[in-house]
C-alpha cells in the first residue's frame, strides 16, 4: 500500500523524459555527400553502451518518484492485556453424590455427573457459557478427606479431563464429607501461586459444591472460611440434590443387584451460607440441571475478567528501510535511485564521455 499515491501521477511524465533523452535527433555539424563508409565501420563496445547513462536516468526518476509515493508494508499485531481470576473448583465425591436426582439429556444421572457436566461447561465453554480461557482454574475433591487434584493452571483441557475422571467414592473408611479440610486446601493451593501468576490475578475466588453436611476432617468449615477471608479468598457455595430423601441406587445383599432406594439425605445450608457470607461470597441451591446451569451463569457473570486486546500496525517504509522478496534483500527504493544517478554521473563523465 502507499501513503502518498497521487505522487504516482508523476510516472506519465516518465515516457516523455524517455522522449526527450532517446528519441531527440542530433544536429550534424558538418555535412557530408555520404556516410556509408562511417555505417559500414562496427561500434565498439562503448559506443554501443552510451545509453546507459539515460536509461539510468530514467530507472532513478522511477524509483524516486514511487518512493515519493512511500510505499509501506503493514505488520499487525496484537496486544493482550489481560488481569485474570484464579479459580479454585471444589467438588464433593463422597457416597450421597450417588443420589439419582438429576438429569441430562433427558436421563437419571447422579449428582456428580451433573457437576462434571455443567463445570466443564463453566472452564472450557459451551451453551450459555463462554469459559475461563483467560483464568487459573484448579480443582479439589473431598470426601472423607481432601484431595488436590490438579494446581491452578491455563491447561483447561487438563482440568477438564481430570474432573471428568473423578469418581464417587466406594470404599466406606473413604466416606464422609470433609468440608472444612476442602476449604483449608483451597486456600493453601491459591496461596501457593508464583509471583509471576499472581502479578496477573485480579482476585481469586473459590466455588465449593457439596451435598451434605461436614462429617469428617480436622477444621470446621466457617474457620476455614475466615481463614479464606483473610487471605483475600471469595467462596461461593453450591449446596447440591434436594432435601429430605433421594433415590440412591444400593447393591441388594440378598440379591446382589442393584437397586434405586429412597435414602435421607440433608444439606448443611446454614453452614453453606455462613462460609459465603464471611468471604463476601454468595450461597447458591441447585435442585436439578438447569438450577445448577443459572447458577454457574451468574458466578460467570459476578466474576468477569478484564481482557483488553490492542491493535497496532507496524509499518515498513520500503522508501527508505530494507525489505525482502522471497530470499532476496531488496535496498531502500531512494537508495537505488541515487545509486542509479551516482553510477549515470561517474560514466557519463568517464568512460561514457560524450565529446560535442
Amino acid at each position: 500500500m502507499f501513503y502518498s499515491p497521487w505522487f504516482l501521477l508523476l510516472l506519465l511524465l516518465l515516457p516523455v523524459v524517455g522522449w526527450w533523452l532517446f528519441g531527440r535527433g542530433r544536429k550534424s555539424a558538418i555535412r557530408f555527400s555520404s556516410v556509408g563508409v562511417a555505417r559500414s565501420i562496427a561500434p565498439t563496445f562503448r559506443q554501443r553502451m552510451l545509453w546507459l547513462p539515460k536509461a539510468l536516468t530514467i530507472g532513478a526518476l522511477l524509483f524516486l518518484i514511487v518512493g515519493l509515493a512511500r510505499p509501506r508494508e503493514g505488520r499487525e499485531q496484537t496486544v493482550v492485556d489481560s488481569e485474570g481470576i484464579a479459580i479454585e473448583m471444589v467438588v464433593d465425591r463422597s457416597g450421597s453424590m450417588r443420589a439419582m436426582d438429576f438429569k441430562v439429556d433427558g436421563e437419571h444421572v447422579d449428582r456428580l455427573t451433573a457437576i462434571k457436566n455443567v463445570a466443564g461447561k463453566f472452564v472450557a465453554g459451551g451453551d450459555q457459557l463462554d469459559g475461563r480461557y483467560a483464568d487459573l482454574i484448579g480443582l479439589i475433591t473431598f470426601a472423607g478427606y481432601a484431595d488436590g487434584i490438579t494446581p491452578p493452571t491455563l491447561d483447561h483441557t487438563f482440568v477438564v479431563g481430570n474432573l471428568n475422571n473423578t469418581q464417587i467414592v466406594t470404599e466406606r473408611n473413604e466416606d464422609g464429607t470433609a468440608i472444612g479440610d476442602a476449604i483449608a486446601l483451597a486456600v493453601e493451593k491459591l496461596n501457593a501461586l508464583d509471583e509471576h501468576q499472581a502479578k496477573k490475578i485480579k482476585s481469586k475466588v473459590m466455588i465449593l459444591l457439596t451435598d451434605g453436611e461436614n462429617t469428617a476432617g480436622d477444621l470446621d468449615p466457617v474457620a476455614a472460611a475466615e481463614v479464606a477471608q483473610t487471605m483475600g479468598i471469595k467462596v461461593y457455595t453450591i449446596g447440591v440434590g434436594t432435601k429430605g430423601k433421594a433415590p440412591i441406587p444400593v447393591r441388594d445383599p440378598y440379591t446382589g443387584q442393584q437397586v434405586v432406594r429412597w435414602m435421607s439425605v440433608n444439606i448443611d445450608e446454614e453452614t453453606l451460607k455462613a462460609v459465603a457470607e464471611t468471604t463476601g461470597g454468595k450461597y447458591f441451591r441447585a435442585t436439578n440441571t438447569d438450577s445448577l446451569a443459572r447458577i454457574y451463569e451468574e458466578i460467570d457473570r459476578l466474576e468477569k475478567t478484564k481482557v483488553q486486546a490492542d491493535h497496532y500496525v507496524d509499518y515498513r517504509e520500503l522508501a527508505v528501510q530494507s525489505f525482502r522478496i522471497g530470499s532476496f534483500t531488496v535496498p531502500p527504493l531512494l537508495l537505488i535511485a541515487f545509486v542509479l544517478l551516482a553510477a549515470r554521473v561517474v560514466l557519463q563523465h568517464t568512460w561514457l564521455r560524450e565529446f560535442a
